[in-house]
């Protein structure tokens, strides 16, 4: 067996993992790499593999870094299966082509600025609506075999609906292992889904996230009670609240949060807008997936419909987005893309932050040289759409809300596990956090514990 790290390997975003076991050749995960736009551009459109030589693809859960790149793989000839949780198939069908929709759509937008020199999107919305038919769905724990002596479970990992932790039971020459990897790890007690799951097991080799693994959260009440505050704060001095949120989860987070606090009346009744077709597609497909609702929470025992409520409106249209630059008065526009890199957000920011009034809100990872890691930062001037924009408004992080395992979370998730894996690679995190994930995981004894480079092979 050898591992090659092609992605998230001494960085968050991107995640790309190939295994090769005998002569099959498994792909974990294929994301697009997020940050810097020409940095990224160059990452994503280099594809470090000859798609002939992938048999098989194993998916860990829908966000853009972790499937952004099956259209380019699709469009580049692959024509394989490509395996995943039953959820991350439904929220595929809608992801993707946006994805694609965005990439076109930013490309229009740039080239009539005099942006003739990007290249052209890495895919369309076409390209990307051929994933699906690849898309093989598996419940969580019900094992397949995906290839002679290989044999995939998923676990459910709380991160997202329909996010999986990876597990390979492989029977090779006689010799058998278990391989795991964790994908993106939840939090314990995040609305709306269930907590992760870990796979309990004796693991010979363990790929683990390491997004937040030298910091500790908000709890989740903490982070409502946050929320609540800064929506009274600034209704009262008639501002909009802008939050860039991901369109698959988080935004489906906030609005069954909005939703909790307007039915106990902590939150004045502010018009809530959800500005993106994708996450108003996606919150279908949450409606779809009741099974993964967490039976525990009140609002899933007291509502029929978590995600409809007085207050929000879901905007799908171009001029119904642009028009919300007109409205007065308190607001609250929740818009894609989380890490405030593309989509409508980004003429939200442009148009709002020189607001004293306004306040934009960080819910989410924001990785490194993003606009919302810059915004995050204080940056008192921002290059938005090839134009610097100066920024006036209040920005503030809740880090509550996040999807991803803090420190004490990972090492929960860890101990889950039941048996200390023999060996272990950290992923899918900054340089600081990988070291720290590597910390933690020789103080449980792990023997050996490596932190990929991009590219880097190692010998299982």
């Amino acid at each position: 067996m050898r591992l090659t790290c092609w992605g998230a390997a001494g960085e968050v975003t991107g995640s790309m993992h190939l295994l090769e076991i005998g002569p099959k050749r498994v792909l974990l995960d294929c994301g697009m790499f997020q940050g810097r736009r020409e940095e990224a551009r160059k990452k994503n459109e280099t594809f470090p593999l000859a798609v002939g030589d992938i048999d098989l693809v194993v998916v860990s859960h829908a966000h853009i870094d972790h499937t952004g790149r099956l259209p380019l793989l699709v469009k580049l000839g692959y024509t394989g299966p490509i395996y995943c949780a039953s959820a991350t198939r439904d929220l595929a069908s809608v992801m993707l082509p946006d994805s694609g929709f965005i990439q076109e759509k930013d490309f229009e937008f740039l080239s009539r600025r005099g942006g003739n020199h990007l290249a052209e999107p890495l895919y369309t919305a076409q390209d990307a609506t051929r994933v699906v038919d690849h898309m093989v769905s598996l419940p969580y724990e019900k094992p397949l075999d995906i290839a002679p002596g290989i044999r995939l479970t998923y676990f459910d990992a709380g991160h997202m609906l329909g996010s999986a932790s990876v597990v390979l039971d492989i029977d090779a020459a006689g010799a058998k292992r278990r391989f795991v990897f964790s994908g993106d790890i939840g939090r314990w007690g995040l609305p709306i889904i269930r907590d992760p799951n870990p796979p309990r097991g004796l693991a010979d080799v363990l790929i683990v996230e390491s997004t937040y693994a030298n910091k500790v959260h908000e709890s989740v009440m903490e982070a409502q009670g946050m929320l609540a505050d800064y929506v009274n704060k600034v209704a009262a001095r008639g501002g909009k609240i802008f939050i860039p949120a991901f369109a698959i989860e988080r935004a489906q987070e906030l609005i069954y949060e909005l939703h909790s606090l307007a039915r106990d009346n902590a939150i004045p009744k502010v018009p809530i807008y959800v500005d993106s077709p994708l996450a108003v597609n996606a919150t279908d497909v949450f409606r779809l997936h009741p099974e993964a609702f967490d039976p525990s929470e009140r609002l899933v025992r007291e509502t029929d419909d978590l995600f409809r409520f007085p207050l929000v409106k879901y905007v799908r249209s171009v001029e119904e987005s642009k028009a919300l630059n007109g409205i007065r008065g308190p607001a609250i526009i929740i818009a894609a893309s989380g890490m405030a890199e593309s989509g409508r957000i980004l003429h939200h920011l442009r148009n709002g932050i020189g607001d004293h009034r306004n306040l934009v809100l960080i819910v989410g990872f924001q990785a490194s040289y993003t606009l919302g890691a810059r915004l995050q930062a204080g940056a008192t001037e921002v290059r938005i759409y090839g134009e610097m924009v100066p920024r006036r408004c209040e920005v503030a992080t809740i880090g509550g809300y996040s999807g991803h395992a803090d420190r004490n979370e990972l090492r929960q998730w860890v101990v889950g596990l039941g048996e200390t894996p023999k060996r272990a690679f950290t992923v899918h995190g900054e340089t600081e956090q990988l070291q720290a994930m590597a910390g933690l995981l020789r103080d449980l004894r792990v023997a050996q514990v490596d932190i990929p480079r991009l590219g880097e092979s190692f010998e299982l």
